[in-house]
Parts: structure tokens; sequence; C-alpha cells
């Protein structure tokens, strides 16, 4: 009886631990051209907050970075504490026309690095400027659902969904979200996030 009293305690205190998460991304992660409490992650630990999940979110976003430069920091922008990752990146290595093939290979890299650490991941899908041409668009598109796919990682298709394309939500820039474009997209990624919040449930 004692030990199934113990067993059950020890289930309420992993249920009630706190998440850590790393968001790993470029500028739309580390909030460029925001104040730091504006940004994607902080805004996102608030929205959690609000609903009674206890999470900390570290902004491990770099601006202007690739996927090559996230799998070259990987190991030292997710620390060895790390329950989660939130990964945004691509919009870069599109942006400069860069072979889909490298960005296949780094993301694919990323994502093996955190499963050999038992980490689970929400993989953040990106797309393509269309004035790249059908063909790349085709290529570089179908790169995120399908590593998603293939390394059972919880996808969102598109981060910037709900805000891309609207000058409302976008700085002058046209490119990256105001403190209300991050609030739209916290809002739609969220349900996501807590999918993965309930992966590292199941797992501890």
């Amino acid at each position: 009886m004692a030990a199934a009293i113990a067993a059950t305690s020890a289930v309420a205190i992993a249920a009630d631990r706190p998440v850590t998460i790393v968001a790993l991304g470029d500028s739309l992660t580390a909030g460029l051209g925001l104040a730091a409490d504006e940004a994607f992650p902080a805004k996102l630990q608030r929205a959690l907050a609000a609903k009674g999940i206890a999470a900390t979110v570290a902004n491990a976003g770099v601006s202007g970075d690739t996927t090559s430069g996230g799998l070259a920091r990987l190991d030292w922008s997710v620390p060895a504490d790390t329950d989660a990752v939130i990964l945004e990146l691509g919009a870069n290595d599109a942006l400069r026309g860069i072979d889909p093939a490298v960005p296949r290979r780094a993301l694919d890299g990323i994502l093996s690095g955190l499963a050999k650490r038992n980490i689970p991941v929400l993989m953040c899908g990106m797309l393509s400027p269309r004035n790249l041409g059908a063909d790349y668009a085709r290529s570089f598109d179908a790169i995120f659902p399908e590593l998603a796919k293939a390394h059972d990682a919880v996808f969102y298709p598109f981060f910037l969904d709900g805000v891309a394309g609207n000058a409302k939500l976008n700085q002058h820039d046209g490119v990256h979200p105001t403190a209300a474009g991050v609030d739209v997209i916290v809002a739609r990624i969220l349900p996501k996030v807590e999918e993965l919040i309930a992966r590292v449930r199941a797992a501890h």
C-alpha cells in the first residue's frame, strides 16, 4: 500500500514539475525588432502559465541563422536539462535560395541528435518564397512534413500561419512579426506545444 502511495506521489510530482523547453530558431524565435518579453518564447511561456502549465521556454533564437548554423550550435544551445525542443529554422535558407538538400540534411541532423538524447521535438514548418519558382518551393516545403514524419516529431505545418502577408501583423520589413503577430503565432501553435508537453510527461 505504501509503495502504491509513493508511486502515485512520484507521478504527481512528475506531472507538476516545470517542463524546460528550448526554442531553437532564427530571428522569428529571437524576436528581432521586439522587446525581450514580446518574443515568441516569452509569450509562449506566459500563454502556458495562463493555462496552468508550468514551463520555462528558453530563447535559443539567433537572428540570421540557417539550419546548418542550428546544427553547428545544437549541443550548446540545447543544455543537458532540456525536456523538449521547438525547432524553428529554415526561413533563412529559403531567403538565400540555398539548395533544399542542404537544409534537409541539417534538419535531419538536428532531429537525429535530439533523438539520441531522447528529447521530443515540435517541428515548425516553413514555406519557400514563391518567387523562387514552383520546383524550389515544392522541394523546400516538403522537407518539414517528411522529416517530422520520419522522426516522429510533433508537427506544426507553418510557423507564420495567419501572420505571413498580413501587413498589420508584421513589422515594416514585411517579414518579422509585430508583438500582435507573435500573439497570433502563439495562439495557433499552443495546442501543438501542449501535445509536445504531453509527450514529455508520458516519458517521465
